[in-house]
Order: C-alpha cells, then structure tokens, then sequence
C-alpha cells in the first residue's frame, strides 16, 4: 500500500456497481493494494484480498451461503469479515484471529467506493445525477500507463482541445485560449470558470456550437466538468482510481439535460474517441509523474487551471503521483 495519507483518508472508486452483481466476485487494485470486492443480499464488502491462512487470493472464491469462500480450504467468510466455518474441522469454531481486514465502503453515483484509511471528507456532491431532468451515461472504465495526477491535469488543460481533439472538441485554425479566472474555494475546491470555446461537436450529436467551460476539481483525483451552450448542459464527472504511481483506472459519467433520444451507445462511443485520444498523449509524457516544481517544465497563460492544481496539490501535501 501507498503511504500517502492524503489518498489513503480520501474516497476512491474501485468498480462501477453495474460490475458487481448480486452473488458476485470481482477483483481490484488501488494504490497497490489488492482487493476483493463481492456482492450479497444487495450489500456490497470491500477487502483486502487475502485469506488470513495461507494467503489466498479471496477474489478467486465464490459466495456461499451468503459467505465468501476462499479457494483454497473453502473457509467461509460472512459479510463482516468474520470466518465462521473451516471445512477441515467442521466441529471447531474458528479462532478471533480467522478474520479479513475490511475497508469502508460507500455505493453512490453508479460507482463502488472504498477508503484504505479514516475518511477526512465525505464523498464529493454530484447534485446533477439525482435530478430527474438528466440523463446518465457511465463510460469506461479507461485504464491507462500513466499517473493519476497527470490524468487530472490533461482534463484541465484547455489548450490542447483544438489540437489533440481537432474536429471534434475544438478547431486548430481558431487554438487561442482567453483568459480565465481560477480560485481555491474555502472548503479547498479548485474552480476554473467560464473558459469560452467553439467546438464542431462538443457532445457528440454532431451540433457546431459555442461553449463555456467550468472545471472543478473536488479532490485531488476528483473532477466535475460543467459545459454549458444556450441553456443545455453537459456534465462530465471523473474519478481516476491510482492502481500504483504509473497505472490508472478512469471512471467516467457523462449526465445531460437535452439529447434523451441518444441512444446511450452513442455517448460512449463518443467519449471512448475522446479518450482515445488523451490516452495517447497522456501515455507518453514526461517525466512520467507529474512536476509540483513550477520551474520543472515551461508555463503559459493559457495553463492557468494546470498551475493552479499543482500548487494545490503541493499545498495539501500529496506525494503519489508527483515528482
């Protein structure tokens, strides 16, 4: 495990709750931790994935009478982390000591989430996927060769739209950038607002439009991207779980106001295309951890929201992912 207690007191997603059916095993890994993440009676557990025996991969058992059963002696662990049957010696009640380490765990916004530690902060609010006038559309999840903070960063980095997304979410021939108010709330939240662009298709139904951008940035791998074009909005809500310091999972959630006649295939098929191509970019940067050292790399207006959140990041004393 990363010993980063920013990130280990922080919430992170490990699964869509859509992958974890009832009566369902799945595996896990966030800051180099191994998880078992498992479904029953509607309840979803998070553990470390590992039998107290003889180290087993829990991940590879299978529930049973609402337990999950290990592998390989078939120990049964109830719901509380607790074994209460070993097969080899059915007449024995297992030991205190036969239990799993548990993590808390919290079901919200289509996402299964888990802290390795204390939770300093409750869940970030994403009021808009609980409004009946949005739809939502989960995409991904992306997983990517590269650290969680520059995942983040490349989200916040407006000037390379008309470029990397050339056509799509911006027009080389028109790349300027204007200027843009950037602000740390009281409750520490990063806001980049009223960024204004034209794009040839900013949220794949093929419409040319003017759009405004506002970035805010809950946690330090947490994101909310709110874009709005004569009325109808488009929301985006990112959550990039750090598997290690060079490998990333990206959860994404798309949430709109208008298009409900697009098919939610379509979305996603727009938003993979997207992504697509920031993976390539962003695979190949470097160094490969994002620079806090504002003398590192070379800084333009234009990078405003990208300064902003490595000097937040620095301020909060986050470490994973930075050099």
């Amino acid at each position: 495990m990363i010993e980063d207690k920013v990130l280990l007191n922080d919430w992170h997603v490990v699964a869509l709750s859509s992958a974890v059916r009832e009566g369902q095993v799945i595996k896990s890994t966030l800051l180099k931790e191994e998880l078992v993440v498992w479904r029953v009676n509607g309840q979803v557990q998070v553990w470390k994935d590992l039998c107290i025996h003889r180290g087993a991969q829990l991940s590879m058992g299978t529930i049973q009478d609402g337990c999950l059963k290990c592998p390989y002696h078939g120990w049964l662990y109830s719901p509380e982390g607790k074994c209460v049957k070993i097969p080899a010696h059915p007449e024995q009640t297992p030991p205190p000591r036969a239990k799993t380490f548990t993590y808390q765990v919290k079901e919200a916004y289509g996402f299964i989430w888990t802290c390795l530690g204390e939770p300093a902060h409750g869940l970030v609010e994403f009021p808009e996927y609980g409004d009946p006038a949005y739809r939502n559309v989960h995409c991904g999840p992306y997983a990517l060769t590269a650290s969680a903070p520059r995942i983040i960063e490349n989200s916040l980095d407006v000037a390379h739209f008309a470029i990397v997304h050339d056509g799509i979410l911006g027009d080389s021939s028109h790349a300027e950038v204007p200027d843009y108010p950037v602000e740390v709330t009281p409750e520490e939240v990063l806001i980049a607002r009223d960024i204004g662009f034209w794009q040839n298709d900013p949220d794949g139904t093929g419409k040319p439009g003017k759009v405004f951008y506002n970035l805010w940035v809950h946690r330090p791998f947490t994101k909310i991207t709110r874009k709005k074009s004569n009325g109808p909005m488009f929301v985006i809500f990112q959550s990039v779980a750090p598997v290690d310091e060079y490998h990333s999972k990206v959860y994404s959630c798309v949430t709109m106001n208008y298009g409900h006649e697009t098919a939610d295939e379509v979305i996603r098929d727009f938003q993979d295309k997207v992504f697509a191509q920031d993976i390539a970019v962003i695979e190949s940067q470097r160094p490969e951890l994002l620079p806090l050292d504002l003398q590192a790399e070379l800084h333009l207006r234009s990078d405003r929201a990208s300064i902003a959140y490595r000097q937040w990041l620095g301020k909060m004393g986050l470490s994973f992912g930075t050099a």
